[in-house]
């Protein structure tokens, strides 16, 4: 269904409730859509896929000549995912966690990093543990909110990481509900969308009320493909298709 959709990758997450979250974690996501109370209770539920699930799903993707990714959350994972994909994702809970960022780094694969509540200092921390690996890394604009209302999507952070880090790739992982914010972040310079995706919103479970599902991914993807025809080169020039217009429209 993702690569229907026009999915360059997709992506999973790797993790146990044990080496994730205390007993006694708080709830992150709205309890309206999922009752769980406890973030090592939820997560519990869905930390039964490990490595022999990761490779078939591996398999399924190459299959699809989709590529495959998941985010690790421990280094038993980190080590065998390392096998599987060429890029690793940080999430934005990981961004102080150095011990796991450097491991991670030692792998010598690109890094996906998420920058979710975090503020410049501690991006530019993660950014001092990664680049003596000489790892390259994209740095994800994201708002820890599950969903992220319209008015909380701070899309201009994304022009902000640009002018602070102008050599990095900058892109954006979506937690709002709908299309029109993903497509209006690569107006303003992402050039990677990260968006949940789901086959039925109806399903239990924390995420999928702020998914795409299949229709809804084919939408978005084709309106990022026409956006991307639209932005141009940036530069104050009529270009040749304006030429015989001038001609005709100007005042002698």
């Amino acid at each position: 269904e993702a690569k229907e959709g026009g999915a360059d990758a997709i992506k999973f997450q790797t993790y146990r409730a044990k080496s994730l979250a205390s007993k006694h974690s708080p709830a992150y996501w709205d309890t309206t859509q999922e009752p769980t109370p406890s973030q090592y209770h939820l997560f519990s539920k869905y930390d039964k896929f490990w490595l022999k699930e990761f490779e078939s799903l591996k398999i399924r993707c190459d299959e699809n000549d989709l590529e495959f990714l998941s985010t690790p959350f421990d280094t038993e994972s980190a080590r065998f995912l390392n096998d599987l994909m060429p890029v690793y994702k940080v999430s934005s809970s990981d961004i102080t966690n150095k011990p796991f960022i450097e491991n991670i780094c030692e792998y010598g694969k690109p890094l996906l990093l998420s920058t979710g509540a975090s503020n410049r200092d501690e991006v530019d921390d993660a950014l001092s543990w990664i680049d003596p690996m000489g790892v390259e890394v994209a740095l994800m604009h994201c708002v820890l909110n599950y969903p992220t209302q319209d008015e909380n999507a701070n899309l201009n952070m994304i022009r902000g990481l640009k002018a602070i880090y102008p050599t990095r790739t900058i892109g954006y992982s979506d937690h709002t509900q709908g299309l029109v914010i993903p497509t209006a972040a690569v107006a303003l310079g992402a050039t990677i969308i990260e968006k949940h995706f789901t086959l039925d919103r109806r399903l239990p479970g924390p995420d999928h009320a702020v998914a795409a599902e299949p229709h809804e991914l084919t939408a978005l993807v084709a309106e990022i493909r026409r956006l991307e025809h639209m932005l141009g080169t940036g530069t104050v020039d009529p270009g040749s298709l304006q030429e015989e217009i001038r001609k005709e429209i100007r005042r002698t």
